[in-house]
């Protein structure tokens, strides 16, 4: 049998991690998740089930019922009370040892609204939001020199003691954006600590768009997740240092060698994407080249 080739690895990556809109999804089963009214996630029917022990804090509604959602008790009507309330059962099952997402719990916060720009109705454990399928943030950075008038990429490869993905490829730093912090906020904060980057070079970074995807995780939690996306050329002779141990080392590599590892089960699947966006933007992918390119295109920008 003929090996597989590039585009087939990336095209089965992009339907992996959108896997939650792709068809045999649980999508059509889920409960949405509701607070004040607006929908903030989406939650499978094994999730509903346990919930609706908590009527203080959830109601549920039946599926045969014209409407059927998880809803937030509506006498919880600010978001200091809806955080000490859903905190309160997300220990308990973590107790319980209830869902295997809550063995990763972090003692980290993270906002919870229908869009990014809005005020947060609440904030939740960030290791429990695949259970109420709420969407994450993240900041990422794809870090660049030139050698030899050739553009080249830094990537970074997990520690191995990670709880998540360990000794996989990584962008030159990146992270989730918790409840107190900023997208550049975060991002400044992930350079210094992961890769050594000094905030008076992190800061010259440029904003350029976003990355996002919806999959079904295997511990049975639902991932909408959002990653902003940033570039920062750095000086030809900066060298990345580890920081907080959460990376083992660093490569300088061409973006041919960059492309060749995106789709391989040695990129950790989003920071695949990240870097898949980068050679795109880039023009290193093109679509006279590339005969999947809108294909590409739309797999890294898909939505709930």
């Amino acid at each position: 049998m003929a090996a597989e080739g590039w585009s087939e690895r990336v095209r089965k990556l992009l339907k992996t991690m959108n896997s939650f809109h792709g068809a045999g999804s649980s999508k059509a089963l889920c409960f949405p998740f509701m607070v004040a009214g607006q929908q903030v996630g989406y939650v499978l029917p094994a999730v509903a089930k346990c919930l609706h022990q908590y009527p203080t804090v959830f109601s549920v509604s039946q599926r045969d019922e014209a409407l059927p959602c998880v809803e937030l008790n509506k006498q919880l009507t600010s978001c200091d009370q809806r955080t000490a309330a859903v905190q309160r059962v997300l220990k308990e099952l973590k107790a319980q040892q209830a869902f295997p997402c809550l063995k990763g719990w972090r003692d980290e916060m993270y906002n919870v609204m229908p869009y990014f720009c809005d005020t947060p109705f609440f904030r939740m454990e960030r290791a429990a939001t695949p259970l109420l399928g709420v969407k994450r943030y993240g900041a990422h950075l794809n870090g660049y020199t030139w050698r030899n008038d050739e553009m080249h990429m830094w990537l970074a490869r997990r520690a191995l003691n990670k709880s998540t993905y360990p000794g996989l490829l990584d962008n030159l730093a990146a992270g989730g954006i918790s409840s107190e912090l900023g997208v550049r906020e975060t991002l400044i904060k992930e350079c210094q600590e992961e890769a050594c980057i000094p905030a008076s070079l992190a800061t010259l970074s440029k904003s350029v768009g976003t990355v996002s995807y919806t999959y079904e995780g295997s511990d049975g939690g639902i991932y909408p997740e959002c990653q902003f996306v940033y570039d920062l050329e750095l000086p030809e002779e900066f060298v990345p240092q580890v920081g907080d141990g959460e990376v083992q080392e660093f490569y300088l590599w061409s973006l041919d060698k960059v492309r060749g590892a995106i789709g391989s089960s040695d990129f950790k699947p989003n920071c695949a994407m990240v870097a898949l966006d980068f050679l795109i933007r880039h023009s290193y992918i093109q679509p006279d080249q590339e005969s999947h390119y809108v294909e590409l295109v739309e797999g890294l920008h898909q939505s709930l």
